[in-house]
């Protein structure tokens, strides 16, 4: 519950589920105020001739207040949560009261074109009603998007980047210590990827749709699979194939050496993640790479980008696991 308080903005929230509510309910003792003036059942839809379509008027308040009721919630929820930006944020608010006021003009536009008729089949929505109540919801939208304050709060987000804050100002190193990298293939490899794919499914999609489909699966997964993450703070080194998928994770006390090299990836069995015997490899592309010598005997290979920011890497690594093995542990970053 504490964490749920702490990702939403609560008076965007109580506005958020109460205007729509208190709005439905104004609308209701409208329309029985002006009971007695309506006809019995009322025009909910017309066309070149006349109303159409009829429904009694109590499902018309009913049907009519939860419309308001819920398609308010649907767009006002959408300012609530802390994680999303200001200005969004702004947006939907602004856009949530212009919706819900739109949604009621409609529907009194409807009932003031029936009042004082006896017959619903003469009626028409009340053109005036319509135009002046649309106007004051778009008005009274954008006015609210600029006046709302959509600022976020103190969080636990923000508990922990103070937590962080406070742990870099008592160790100045712990910064050049830490190293988030991600690493790609060449463009011209996703090219031909594209054209060995996606240009034959493109002309399947007319005679076999599935198998277009397949096929277009098939190279989203491969080029997301030539995307790598890389992760290396004091606890040690951890490396994401396609930037979720845990291939590598190597405490830093275990880390014996790091060094940059410039590798092909076809001596490791091509791009991807490749693992045989002690060697694991997780190379995108032939070039920069960084071998890391683990002390149970492991060698593990990981695509570096640059020379600069293999080389970068390489010392982070040889730093992290000399102090691992100063201080006999592996901390927490």
């Amino acid at each position: 519950m504490g964490k749920l308080r702490d990702s939403v903005d609560a008076r965007a929230l109580r506005f958020a589920v109460g205007f729509p509510v208190m709005l439905a309910a104004a609308f209701a003792v409208c329309a029985f105020l002006i009971r007695s003036d309506l006809p019995e059942p009322l025009a909910v839809r017309w066309d070149d001739a006349g109303a159409v379509d009829f429904a009694p008027f109590g499902a018309v308040v009913g049907v009519g207040a939860a419309m308001i009721v819920l398609i308010g919630w649907a767009v006002l929820v959408q300012a609530v949560p802390l994680s999303r930006p200001a200005v969004m944020r702004r947006i939907m608010m602004g856009a949530g009261l212009s919706v819900s006021l739109f949604v009621t003009t409609v529907l009194a536009a409807v009932l003031v074109g029936e009042v004082g008729l006896q017959d619903a089949r003469d009626s028409r929505v009340d053109v005036s009603v319509l135009a002046l109540g649309s106007g004051a919801a778009l008005g009274l939208g954008f006015v609210m998007g600029f006046v709302f304050k959509a600022d976020q709060r103190w969080s636990a987000d923000d508990d922990q980047a103070m937590r962080e804050a406070l742990e870099r100002e008592r160790d100045p190193g712990l910064a050049r210590d830490s190293l988030g990298l991600w690493v790609h293939a060449r463009s011209s490899v996703f090219v031909m990827l594209g054209i060995a794919t996606l240009l034959p499914a493109s002309l399947l999609a007319i005679a076999v749709p599935w198998l277009a489909a397949v096929l277009a699966g098939l190279a989203l997964l491969a080029a997301a699979f030539l995307f790598a993450r890389i992760r290396v703070d004091r606890s040690g080194l951890r490396v994401y194939a396609a930037g979720f998928v845990q291939v590598m994770d190597v405490p830093a006390a275990a880390i014996d050496a790091a060094t940059p090299r410039d590798v092909k990836a076809a001596d490791y069995g091509g791009w991807g993640y490749r693992s045989r015997g002690t060697r694991t490899a997780l190379l995108v592309s032939s070039g920069p790479a960084v071998v890391v010598d683990s002390s149970d005997g492991r060698k593990l290979t990981v695509s570096g980008g640059s020379a600069a920011t293999a080389d970068n890497l390489a010392q982070v690594l040889t730093r992290v696991a000399a102090r691992a093995r100063r201080t006999g542990s592996t901390p927490d970053s």
